[in-house]
């Protein structure tokens, strides 16, 4: 067997080992391992692990991903998800469906600080499922909402899939940051029109609520203050060249800001307890050993990839089929949909990237290669969204279909089909204008 071959065998493989529930950094770990030794042997293997394994666990730039999870798991512990939501639901709560558009506004406020999609979907589902179920909404609309909302955790800067995009491809983590600011609005645009959409078709699924005097709103609109403060000096920080002319700090010590920020924020005014802060402290460790064993898997199963050739060479198969970058574009697109039915966002990240961004890296888009490069991060991280609540996985689905256990998942499903099609439109926005993403790079 050729090394081209074993590259597409190790493909299939793995999407194997996956679809068998095989744990992707031991999938990855199995499969780098076998076809390494295929190709040069056990002890070119040895070697290069031992140099491998001190990159991934003793590179500064990885520092930036604890630092983002602890950020995330102080703020799920605390008391900051129900403020927001009380902050949205006293703005719009008083709308036809006005509930459910303010718990997409929590969940997109909640993933500034979170940077993740099930952890979002989860505590925004703790604090607005009984509120919406309370006043008469329908299961499908509340856990739909909600399931669909959640996913703005990974496109909402910060981003633990975004920065690992990043690091897999060598890219500007404050620049993806940046770039991911426009199409998260789409995304809250696109899930109100979808809401609005509904309501209006089936009147009896988002009633209003009685409208909350001035005084009240301000009020809840002000209890949202410390997560507004810690995703401005968070955010403008890193981007500080946008805003202020230069950079104030680097992401990774902007994570740790933002986790400094987050732990005062929980402790002062989110009613966490220090002897509270060992729970958020251990899931992180845990997190990041697992994220961290993954990067190891993906660095092994690409450096094995890299001797095969196969991305090289079916980047320059592509090029030579003389097809519009676009449409090559949609194609990669359709896969990823494909592949979101299979598996979790994280699995499709480090399986896909090594494969098809040397691919579109190599056509041309009338676009520098760092805003190709961006613009394509920003594109899968959309599609990857998609797999979240798209059937049969959705992982999404099934996180809020534990919290909300009087609503079938089927309805749950159904819910989710109006902010799908409000996604595929989303896609199809960006495919189509790049400059969407683009906008606010320099």
């Amino acid at each position: 067997m050729s090394n081209f071959g074993a590259g597409l065998v190790s493909f299939a493989v793995l999407l194997v080992l996956l679809a068998l529930r095989v744990p992707i950094a031991v999938a990855m770990l199995a499969v780098g391992v076998g076809g390494y030794i295929w190709i040069d042997g056990a002890g070119p293997l040895l070697a290069f692990l031992k140099g491998a394994s001190y990159d991934t666990m003793g590179n500064y730039s990885f520092s930036v991903i604890p630092m983002f999870l602890l950020m995330g798991n102080v703020a799920s512990g605390s008391g900051l998800s129900a403020r927001l939501f009380r902050g949205a639901n006293a703005l719009v709560g008083h709308l036809r469906g006005g509930m459910a558009m303010a718990a997409v506004s929590a969940c997109a406020a909640f993933g500034t600080i979170c940077g993740s999609s099930l952890a979002t979907a989860a505590t925004m589902g703790q604090v607005a499922i009984p509120e919406m179920r309370k006043f008469g909404y329908s299961g499908a609309l509340t856990t739909g909402s909600l399931a669909a909302g959640g996913t703005l955790g990974i496109l909402v800067p910060p981003s633990v899939p975004l920065v690992i995009y990043a690091l897999l491809t060598q890219q500007n983590i404050a620049k993806l940051f940046l770039a991911a600011a426009i199409p998260a609005v789409l995304a809250i645009v696109g899930f109100f029109i979808a809401i609005r959409v509904y309501v209006t078709l089936n009147p009896d699924a988002g009633p209003p609520t009685a409208r909350a005097p001035l005084a009240e709103q301000l009020k809840q609109m002000w209890g949202t203050w410390p997560v507004a403060l810690i995703f401005l000096v968070v955010f403008v920080g890193m981007n500080g060249d946008f805003f202020v002319g230069r950079s104030l700090f680097t992401p990774t010590e902007g994570a740790a800001i933002g986790a400094l920020c987050a732990t005062i924020a929980a402790l002062t005014v989110g009613g966490l307890k220090p002897k509270d802060l060992i729970a958020p402290i251990r899931a992180t460790a845990v997190q990041s050993g697992m994220i961290f064993l993954i990067l190891l898997g993906a660095a092994l199963y690409n450096a094995f990839l890299g001797r095969t050739q196969m991305p090289q060479v079916m980047a320059g198969w592509v090029a030579g089929l003389g097809l519009s970058p676009y449409l090559i574009m949609v194609v990669i697109v359709m896969i990823y949909i494909l592949l979101g039915c299979l598996m979790d966002s994280l699995s499709m990240v480090l399986l896909t990237i090594p494969i098809f961004f040397p691919v579109v890296m190599g056509l041309d888009f009338g676009m520098t290669p760092e805003h190709t490069a961006i613009w394509f991060g920003i594109l899968a991280l959309i599609v990857v969204e998609l797999g979240l609540i798209h059937p049969p996985v959705g992982l999404n689905v099934y996180v809020i279909s534990t919290i909300a256990r009087d609503v079938s998942m089927m309805d749950t499903f159904k819910g989710v089909i109006p902010f799908l099609v409000s996604e595929f439109i989303r896609v199809g926005l960006i495919i189509a204008f790049p400059f969407l993403t683009l906008a606010l790079i320099r």
